[in-house]
């Protein structure tokens, strides 16, 4: 009779097994991109065969659906605990959209994401995981302006709505500033980001930090 503790260690190895192949996965993806990724591609990055990829994930698709996920999850996790941070509501939300904003135009999360979108187009399984982050992102924020609201920092009547309006403006943007070298830096990308975000909560965009 198997013991406990060597079903659990067996378990513990499967779990990192996955997470080496997500990893993998991300590498190759960013790479080559989400369409001309093969599991020939990962199982190379790997040195491990195909069989044992589809062991642990039935199809490409479960293996990149996952991928995602689990990229979207720590996020989505970082996210919150940036937002939950001791301050005040303005310096919350500058918190949130010095996050969301590319670190640079090779930002890899960015590009992972860019890529997402033009797959999610055609393809549902990316398509769901792009509107999970998306709800994720639009909800974080809206606490944020709705705790400003209620914290008297902020004048807004409607939190959820001025949270999609920055999330949209903001993609719009970032897309610009990503595949559009021009006069978009990145400095310029936030000042957008704070007269937009300043306008939706009644405030002058000058509060926010130097």
């Amino acid at each position: 009779m198997q013991s406990g503790g060597a079903r659990g260690s067996r378990a513990d190895q499967a779990d990192q097994r996955r997470a080496e192949l997500l990893e993998a996965t991300r590498r190759v993806v960013l790479e080559r991109g989400l369409a001309s990724t093969r599991v020939a591609d990962i199982a190379k990055a790997t040195n491990v065969s195909g069989g044992l990829i589809h062991y642990h994930f039935a199809t490409k698709d479960d293996l990149i659906t996952e991928m995602l996920r689990s990229t979207s999850e720590s996020e989505v996790q970082r996210l919150k605990e940036i937002a939950a941070e001791p301050g005040t509501a303005v310096e919350r939300l500058d918190r949130v959209l010095r996050f969301y904003i590319p670190a640079s135009r090779s930002d890899q999360s960015w590009i992972l994401w860019l890529d997402a979108w033009a797959v999610g187009v055609r393809e549902a399984h990316v398509r769901t995981i792009l509107l999970e982050l998306e709800g994720a992102w639009i909800e974080i924020l809206a606490e944020v302006i709705a705790g400003g609201v209620s914290g008297g920092e902020f004048v807004c009547d409607d939190p959820q709505g001025a949270a999609e309006r920055i999330d949209g403006m903001l993609d719009g943007l970032v897309v610009r500033y990503t595949l559009h070298a021009g006069n978009m830096s990145r400095g310029r990308l936030l000042h957008h980001a704070r007269v937009a975000a300043a306008r939706e909560v009644g405030l002058d965009p000058g509060v926010f930090p130097a």
